[in-house]
């Protein structure tokens, strides 16, 4: 009994004119990382269970998904009476949740082989247990660059910078690179006196946009948060204004709060820092009510929403001082951005940013008209190749509607007819297939013809 095709919820086959599309965001995303200095590396897509746990909150590690170990786990498994011991010996893998905690422990682990501040990027999918919606994925890919190595704030100023590069090459132009500081967050806990709740209160403020300020204050108080605090927090968080009166007003706000007032000062840092920088389209609001949510940020968190249409962020990213300490390597300070290249893809395609992009590269389809033109052919397809032209003979003799058919489908723009006739005059046909025109060429005059625009 034949068996029905499918794949996993929250996965997706892609075709070519959608992986042609897809290329063309990762080589532009690719194209800035490189232009600002950062090189490509690669990590595996599981890593052990260990190096991912406890670093995304309770959230995200609820989120990780996990690898069943194989074999005879089970009988060894059974004669384990502790928990959290069976757990691991039933699962100690984990496809990877994000790039940024493998990148730390790929750090940790080839320090000596590194130039520090190393700047890398890497554009590989990740994976999380979350439920399917629009833009949203089981498995997605995300395009982050790190710098690992060095306080300096200039990384931040230059991430702005580098996300409102690729995304007006990409074509949007109304969007916000919203920014806080984590530092600020421990302000607002300090100022409202719920220093001992901080992670619950982050948690509870990152949900402000899906369920609004009174659930966030019910939620705060339901993690034990007074219902004082709450509303000082949300009070805090509130206020409206430009960016030089959000921290002048904060300022005075964090008068006792000193880890606020050092966070009020980065940005400041920031700010001053983009200054020196030319920024195309992007909007770029210090947001109050900005927390993302992951334990292991300590300075700088930025956010990237489009407002062209209706969507979550197309990226974000922040500073994470701590994290390869994690794995034994303490004082190596770190900054990085993340590009949600699928909710990107969406964004394009509804507002139709694409360029026009077939299902294929080839751009001439040899039209084959059988023994009789064999030679001539197979020439006329090597010399195209030869000068970098993407070129196909179609493989039989079928119909000629069949085999314009083939180009029309594949969406190849040109194709060249050789028959008997052009072989005798040294003359052949190129068709423009969108516009149905043909002109007669030498061999060469088709190379150089098809060659333009080339790169």
């Amino acid at each position: 009994m034949s068996q029905k095709p499918s794949i996993p919820k929250g996965t997706r086959d892609f075709l070519p004119e959608v992986s042609l599309r897809r290329a063309y965001i990762f080589d532009t995303i690719r194209t800035v990382f490189e232009k600002y200095g950062y090189a490509p590396i690669e990590t595996p897509s599981m890593e052990n269970l260990s190096v991912l746990t406890g670093k995304y909150g309770e959230e995200g590690d609820r989120l990780i998904f996990k690898i069943l170990n194989n074999g005879d786990f089970l009988k060894k498994a059974k004669h384990l009476g502790d928990p959290q011991k069976l757990a691991y010996e039933i699962c100690d893998r984990a496809l990877r949740y994000d790039l940024t905690v493998p990148f730390a422990r790929f750090v940790v682990m080839h320090q000596h082989e590194l130039a520090f501040p190393f700047k890398r990027y890497q554009i590989q999918p990740v994976w999380r247990a979350d439920r399917p919606q629009r833009g949203r994925y089981r498995e997605f890919f995300q395009c982050d660059a790190d710098a690992v190595g060095s306080d300096s704030l200039l990384f931040e100023a230059e991430f702005i910078c580098m996300y409102d590069e690729v995304l007006s090459q990409l074509g949007l132009k109304d969007f916000s690179v919203r920014i806080s500081n984590r530092k600020v967050l421990s302000g607002f806990a300090e100022a409202a006196g719920c220093q001992d709740h901080f992670t619950d209160m982050c948690v509870a403020i990152d949900k402000l946009d899906k369920i609004g300020a009174e659930k966030v204050i019910s939620e705060m108080e339901g993690r034990g948060i007074s219902p004082d605090s709450a509303r000082k927090v949300m009070e805090l968080i509130g206020f409206e204004g430009t960016n030089e009166e959000k921290i002048a007003f904060l300022r005075k706000e964090f008068a006792t709060a000193p880890t606020g007032q050092q966070g009020l000062d980065e940005l400041e840092e920031v700010f001053e820092t983009l200054t020196y920088f030319s920024v195309k389209q992007a909007k770029v609001p210090f947001d109050l009510q900005l927390a993302r949510g992951l334990d292991y940020y300590t300075g700088t968190i930025m956010e990237v929403v489009t407002h062209e249409i209706q969507m979550g962020s197309i990226g974000g990213g922040g500073r994470y001082d701590d994290l390869t300490g994690l794995f034994g390597l303490k004082g190596l300070p770190g900054v990085g951005i993340s590009f949600g290249a699928d909710r990107i893809y969406v964004v394009l395609e509804e507002l139709g940013l694409f360029p026009e992009i077939g299902g294929t590269k080839t751009k001439v389809l040899l039209i084959n008209f059988g023994e009789g033109t064999h030679e001539a052919s197979l020439k006329a397809l090597a010399a195209l190749r030869e000068a970098g032209v993407p070129a196909e003979r179609y493989p039989g003799t079928d119909k000629l509607k069949k085999q314009f058919g083939y180009a029309d489908k594949k969406g190849i723009p040109y194709t060249l007819i050789i028959g008997t006739e052009e072989v005798n005059n040294g003359v052949y046909q190129l068709k423009h297939m969108k516009t149905g025109t043909q002109h007669g060429y030498a061999l060469h005059e088709v190379v150089a013809e098809l060659m333009e625009g080339q790169s």
